[in-house]
C-alpha cells in the first residue's frame, strides 16, 4: 500500500476533503502513479503533485481517474466544484480557472475521444442536479404560473451545492447518534439511531467511554458513524465516539470532549500508522472501519 505524504497544512479543509477521496479511490483501484499516468491523459509526475497538495486538481483529472477505477464521478466533481469555489474566494485570488496538464504526445486519438466523452457526460449530470437543486431553493412570488422561477441568487445555489455535498457525507459537525428515553446518548445498538438535536452536545464537557460490541463492531453509544469526515476543529457526537474508539485502541486522543483538536489528531495519525492505512490524520470510512473491529 501506498505511503502518502502529509497534506500542506496550509491546504483549504474543502481541497483537503477532495484529495483525500482521491486518494482513497487511486489506493482501492491497486494503480501505482505510472499505471494511472499510463491509462489518462495526464504525466504520473501530475498526479504526484495533485494527490500530495502541491497544485490544484483539474476538474478532467478528477473525471478521468473516476473512469478508470469505475466510480461514477459525480460526487468527486461535487467535491471539486466546492473546493475551486473556495479557492476562488480566498483573498488573492486571481479567480483564473486551473488549467490541466498538456496530455502527452502519444495519446491515441480513441483515448482523447473517450475523454472527452466521459467528461461531457459527467459534466451533464452535474448540471442536471445543479439544475434540480436550484429548483427546489429558489423564491417563488405569489402571482408566478407554477412554472416561472426568479433566478437563483448566487448564495442560495452555493447553499444548495453545499446540502448535496453533506447528503454525500463528506463532513458533518453533528452526526447520527443513539439516544435513550431520557433524551440523550445511548447504549443501544446501530438499529437504534435518531438525530441528535445540535443543542444535545455541549462544548467544553467531557463524556465517559462505556464501549460494548455490537453487531460484530465496537461501539460507545455517541454514534454509528461509519462515513463521516473528521478533521480539525469538527466538533459533536460523532468525535466523541471517535475518540472514545481511539481510546479503547491505545492511542491517546486527549480529552473526551467531542472537540477535534491537534491530540485527537496526532492519535488518528499513529492509529492509521499502525493499521497501515493512508495517514493524514482524518477519520474517514477506512478509519472508522479499523476503529470499529
Amino acid at each position: 500500500m501506498a505511503r502518502w505524504k502529509e497534506l500542506p497544512d496550509s491546504l483549504d479543509q474543502r481541497e483537503r476533503q477532495l484529495i483525500v477521496q482521491l486518494r482513497r479511490l487511486k489506493d482501492r483501484s491497486g494503480l501505482s502513479l505510472s499505471a494511472l499516468a499510463a491509462k489518462t491523459t495526464y504525466s504520473s509526475s501530475s498526479w504526484e503533485r495533485w494527490l500530495n497538495g502541491k497544485k490544484p486538481v483539474p476538474r478532467g483529472a478528477v473525471t478521468e481517474l473516476a473512469r478508470v477505477c469505475g466510480t461514477d464521478p459525480t460526487r468527486l466533481l461535487v467535491l471539486h466544484e466546492v473546493a475551486e469555489g473556495a479557492r476562488q474566494a480566498a483573498p488573492g485570488a486571481s479567480g483564473a480557472a486551473v488549467e490541466p496538464e498538456e496530455e502527452p504526445a502519444a495519446t491515441t486519438r480513441t483515448a482523447a475521444t473517450r475523454t472527452t466523452a466521459s467528461r461531457a457526460a459527467a459534466s451533464r449530470t452535474v448540471t442536471m442536479r445543479t439544475a434540480a437543486l436550484r429548483t427546489a431553493t429558489e423564491p417563488r412570488s405569489p402571482g408566478d404560473p407554477p412554472a416561472a422561477r426568479r433566478r437563483p441568487r448566487p448564495r442560495l445555489v452555493l447553499g444548495a451545492v453545499a446540502a448535496l455535498l453533506v447528503a454525500f457525507g463528506a463532513g458533518t459537525i453533528v452526526g447520527l447518534s443513539w439516544q435513550d428515553d431520557s433524551g440523550g446518548p445511548g447504549q443501544g445498538g446501530p438499529g437504534q439511531q435518531t438525530a441528535l438535536a445540535a443543542e444535545s452536545y455541549r462544548r467544553g464537557q467531557t463524556y465517559d467511554c462505556d464501549i460494548s460490541r455490537k453487531d460484530g463492531g465496537l461501539y460507545a453509544g455517541y454514534s454509528a458513524s461509519e462515513q463521516v469526515l473528521l478533521d480539525i476543529n469538527h466538533v459533536g457526537w460523532d468525535v466523541v465516539e471517535a475518540q472514545c474508539l481511539l481510546a479503547r485502541h491505545g492511542f491517546d486522543p486527549g480529552d473526551i470532549d467531542g472537540v477535534y483538536g491537534e491530540k485527537t489528531k496526532g492519535a488518528a495519525w499513529a492509529f492509521q500508522e499502525k493499521r497501515e492505512l493512508a495517514r493524514d490524520g482524518i477519520v474517514g470510512p477506512d478509519t472508522w472501519r479499523e476503529l470499529r473491529k
